[in-house]
Parts: C-alpha cells; structure tokens; sequence
C-alpha cells in the first residue's frame, strides 16, 4: 500500500534526519509508522495555536483543583465550587489535546512502517505552500496484482488458492501468493472475470509496477506420470506419442489430465519403462526403423 503525504498548511521546510543513519531521510529509506519525516515551522500559526499557554493554564486548574478538594474535605468550600474547580481541569484538557493535534499538523509523518519512494527536494529553511507534495511513502512486503482469468476457468479457481508468482530478473526465486479475490461477474466484452493475486514479497525482492507471472495452482497430481507436453501429438480428437520397441516407432494413444506450461500428466496410455521419442517424432510414421541415441 502507499501513501502521499500533502500539506494543507505552509511552512519552512526542515527535513529531519533519519536515525538508523544520522542523515537526513532520502529515497529508499526505511521509516517506522508514525515517524516524523519532515517538520514544518511557522511562528504565527505556532502563537495561534498557543500550545504553552494552555499547558500552563491546564497546570493551573490543576493546582485550584487540588486546593479545592482540599477544602471541601474541610467543609471550606461548596461540592458546586469544586465541581466547577474539576471542570475547568477538563476544559484545560481539551484545549491542550486539540493544541497538540493542530501542532501536529505541522509535522508530516508516516502513517504506516514502509520505504520513502518519492522525496519531492525543497531547499532546506524555504518556505513551502500549502498543498504541496512532501512525501509518499509504501509498504510492499505484501502486493496485490490484479488478474483477468478467462470465463472457462471460473469453476477452477476459487478464494485462497495457491499461487506461484516469478520475475524475469529472479529466474532462481519464486514468490508465494494466494487469489485473495474474485469477482462473479464476466465482462461482456473480454469474457473474463477479474481477481486479486496477494504476495507475499519476502525481501522486497518485487518492487511496485513490475510486471510478473503468476501460475496459479488449481489441481495437483502425486505419483502420477508427467512427460514432455511438446511430445504429444493430435489427429482429430486422439492424442498420441512414439514410443520405441525393437528399434521401431511404435505409436501409442494417450489420455491426459493435469497439465502445466511444459509438463503433462499421463493417465493412459504409456507404462513408466517405456522408451519415449522426444526428438524426430514429428516425421514418425508407425512402425518406422529409429536408432536410439543416448
């Protein structure tokens, strides 16, 4: 999720420094929630406000409250005049709390633990106007990717399958993901629905914007036998491959099931032993002489 800090109010400019580092924060850096990134000044907004006043006004009503009680206890005074006494403690209160949070207006922080990734510069003590960007900040180590699945595959995938998720630049990583989301409805003109893929980003490996695949699990096989899917050959609505005895090309009709992008599963057709053609075979004729080649 990301997060674009605007200012609605003005101020000079004073980026903070980044304590992991001891420099001021830039692109990339890590911030905690609620980590102030940036202070904005502004002498006349700060007297509006009046924050010291109201502190030292709520200290007061505390004292007058405390001697109050004091002299009730001893008959001194009214429970109407401590009352009004205890009331004036929570008027003290709440002007301080609302000082505090209109002060706070003038610090941008971050509203969640993410990474700096737009750091817009101002120059350091210059004044910035109201409006202004100042800073966005994301927190990708969970992503979601939207999909568009085609209408026959409505029935296959459902809520919370899992989902392997890769990119061209982590040939050797695989990401986890479950479909956190799927819509009912096919779009008329695409015949597609659409979903969410949820990732779990461990290490920041993917970055936002980056473009993946996503392989989503929707049946799985154990023990079963899996042979090159290029190997399998079709006439009309037969499938078939070679296989090798004596030395001749032998054809054998096939049944098959699950299926990736380069494997599928045999359910028919072939044993475990059996000498498969994986090269040549598309100029195979039954029965033709092979020479086996190692």
């Amino acid at each position: 999720m990301g997060w674009n800090l605007a200012r609605k109010w003005g101020g000079i400019y004073k980026l903070q420094n980044n304590p992991r580092t001891g420099q001021p924060f830039k692109l990339g850096d890590a911030v905690s929630q609620g980590q102030v990134i940036i202070r904005l000044e502004d002498k006349e907004y700060e007297n509006s406000v009046a924050l010291d006043v109201k502190r030292l006004s709520l200290e007061i009503a505390e004292q007058e409250y405390r001697k109050q009680k004091e002299l009730y206890e001893k008959g001194g005074v009214t429970l109407s005049e401590m009352r009004n006494a205890e009331l004036k403690i929570m008027t003290s209160r709440y002007d301080v709390e609302n000082a505090q949070l209109s002060m706070d207006k003038m610090s941008v922080k971050a509203p969640f633990a993410g990474v700096i990734v737009s750091l817009p510069h101002y120059t350091a003590d210059a004044r910035v106007e109201a409006g202004n960007l100042m800073v966005e900040v994301m927190d990708y180590a969970k992503m979601y990717l939207d999909i568009n699945l085609p209408e026959s595959a409505i029935n296959e995938v459902g809520v919370n399958q899992p989902v392997a998720v890769t990119h061209y630049t982590l040939p050797d990583d695989t990401l986890r993901g479950v479909v956190s989301e799927l819509s009912p409805a096919i779009s008329m003109e695409t015949r597609t629905f659409r979903g969410k893929i949820e990732i779990r980003n461990e290490g920041l490996k993917l970055r936002p914007g980056m473009f993946v695949k996503a392989d989503i699990r929707v049946n799985r096989a154990d023990s079963t036998l899996v042979i090159p899917k290029n190997v399998v050959q079709s006439q009309r609505d037969r499938k078939f491959v070679y296989i090798v005895e004596k030395n001749m090309a032998v054809r054998r009709d096939i049944t098959t099931r699950l299926e990736d992008e380069d494997h599928i599963e045999i359910t028919q057709g072939l044993q475990i032993n059996d000498n498969l053609v994986v090269r040549g075979f598309e100029t195979l004729r039954e029965n033709s002489k092979v020479k086996v080649q190692r």
